[in-house]
């Protein structure tokens, strides 16, 4: 808004310098650019990520399978390497464990299941991958979505700050500039500036 009353104020005034128009347009562009621009690069990117993660979503639900996996022995805690000082605030229980996989093979692995105190014969439900390793949870939309709008809220900041940087660059060198020409002038006036009768 400053920017626009800048404008408008220094039309027609006779003190205006060029330097203080282009400052005004200066700050036009870039409130245009904050408004605008920063917006639509964050829906862009946003768009984007959405579209690559949700590929990812369905990629994932496609090449990972959850299957029934029963208990066969608990494991101490540092059986499957475990780093002793993590292992404590881990609240998955390590056990050995068997299940069919989706080939129809049998699987037996050391495993983290979310039981309490398991027993042999207890099931669980694991996710593994078509040849019945075990493999990570598959992203679900939601989590994509979140994340898709995060990357576009950050992108429309990174935008926003860097018209801002580019603004902030811009008006320091027309300072420099502003200054250079007032050194300039007052070499000009030579020595006896501000002397009574100088130039007369």
């Amino acid at each position: 808004m400053r920017a626009i009353s800048g404008l408008w104020r220094w039309r027609h005034n006779p003190l205006r310098r060029g330097t203080d128009l282009a400052e005004a347009w200066v700050c036009l562009v870039t409130l245009l650019l904050m408004v605008l621009a920063a917006p639509l690069t964050g829906t862009l990117v946003g768009s984007a990520a959405q579209d690559t993660l949700q590929r990812s979503v369905r990629e994932q639900h496609r090449q990972r399978y959850q299957v029934t996996a029963e208990v066969i022995r608990r494991l101490e805690r540092n059986a499957l390497g475990a780093d002793p000082e993590t292992a404590a605030r881990d609240t998955r229980t390590r056990v050995l464990a068997g299940w069919s996989a989706p080939d129809g093979t049998e699987q037996r692995a050391a495993v983290a299941a979310l039981l309490r105190d398991p027993d042999p014969g207890d099931e669980f439900r694991i996710w593994t991958d078509a040849h019945g390793r075990p493999a990570a949870r598959p992203l679900d939309p939601a989590t994509a979505t979140t994340h898709a709008v995060l990357a576009g809220i950050g992108a429309a900041i990174v935008a926003a700050a860097l018209v801002e940087t580019a603004r902030r660059l811009v008006l320091w060198r027309m300072l420099r500039l502003r200054y250079a020409r007032w050194e300039q002038a007052w070499d000009g006036a030579g020595p006896d500036w501000g002397r009574t009768g100088t130039g007369s």
